[in-house]
């Protein structure tokens, strides 16, 4: 029989009182998780982290006094614990984004949403590699009508449509309730959903690769370890998409 794996060690980190006992309670309610350390600023975290305090998930407001959420995460000691950001204001998404946070949950914070981002955090724990099978069976071949429209699409960005050159997006990924179109050198960050995004997408060539991902294979540089390789970005494959992945990788 195999164990169930052991809980997350969970550490809450804000300044508000009430807000802090809210998170504590669904920590406690969750089966998944125990909660390690709970902080009411950021300075007393550090000392906490530097001292080798066990940490799987941080659960970390923005705005607080001394040092905020977004400048701590710039501070965690590596490796860094899965973040997710806890705030009042939604106006923080591309800065979360930029610092590769795991979620990002908009205050006053549901369970139901605080499971989801949970549910992020356990699919990305590391999983083993199932074994490559030694004949990959052909995949049908691709269309090669793409979309009418070439390689362009209009997504809806700061309040304007915006025409976006899908050739140069690397992977979309979801957060929260937006959607970022991530290329070399620029992130979009439309509203959304990732399920609503796939559904207008007419390039056959990007594929769901995990709950939160959506990548280009025409971009793929690797897959090593559950990882994707796409520029400078690395992209989780959950298990129950590897298959496929290989196979469509395999026939490009």
């Amino acid at each position: 029989m195999t164990s169930a794996a052991a809980p997350l060690a969970c550490v809450i980190i804000d300044d508000n009182e009430i807000n802090r006992f809210t998170l504590e309670r669904a920590v406690q309610r969750h089966d998944q998780l125990t909660l390690a350390a709970s902080f009411p600023d950021a300075v007393e975290a550090l000392t906490y982290f530097h001292a080798g305090g066990k940490v799987d998930v941080l659960l970390l407001d923005i705005e607080m006094p001394h040092i905020s959420g977004l400048e701590l995460v710039k501070l965690l000691p590596e490796p860094k614990p899965a973040v997710i950001l806890v705030t009042t204001h939604s106006n923080f998404a591309v800065d979360a984004f930029e610092l590769r946070v795991l979620d990002y949950l908009v205050k006053p914070v549901s369970y139901a949403r605080f499971c989801q981002a949970i549910a992020r955090v356990t699919e990305q724990q590391p999983q083993p590699a199932p074994p490559t099978p030694s004949v990959v069976p052909p995949s049908p071949p691709l269309p090669t009508n793409l979309s009418a429209t070439g390689t362009d699409m209009f997504v809806k960005t700061n309040g304007k449509l915006l025409r976006i050159n899908f050739a140069e997006v690397l992977f979309i990924e979801a957060l929260s309730t937006y959607v970022v179109l991530v290329t070399d050198k620029h992130k979009h960050v439309v509203g959304g959903t990732l399920k609503s995004i796939e559904e207008r997408l007419p390039f056959r060539h990007f594929v769901r690769v995990h709950r939160s991902y959506i990548v280009n294979l025409h971009r793929v540089e690797a897959l090593e370890d559950n990882m994707l390789k796409l520029g400078q970005y690395e992209v989780p494959v959950s298990r129950a998409y590897q298959d496929d992945l290989v196979q469509r990788l395999q026939a490009l």
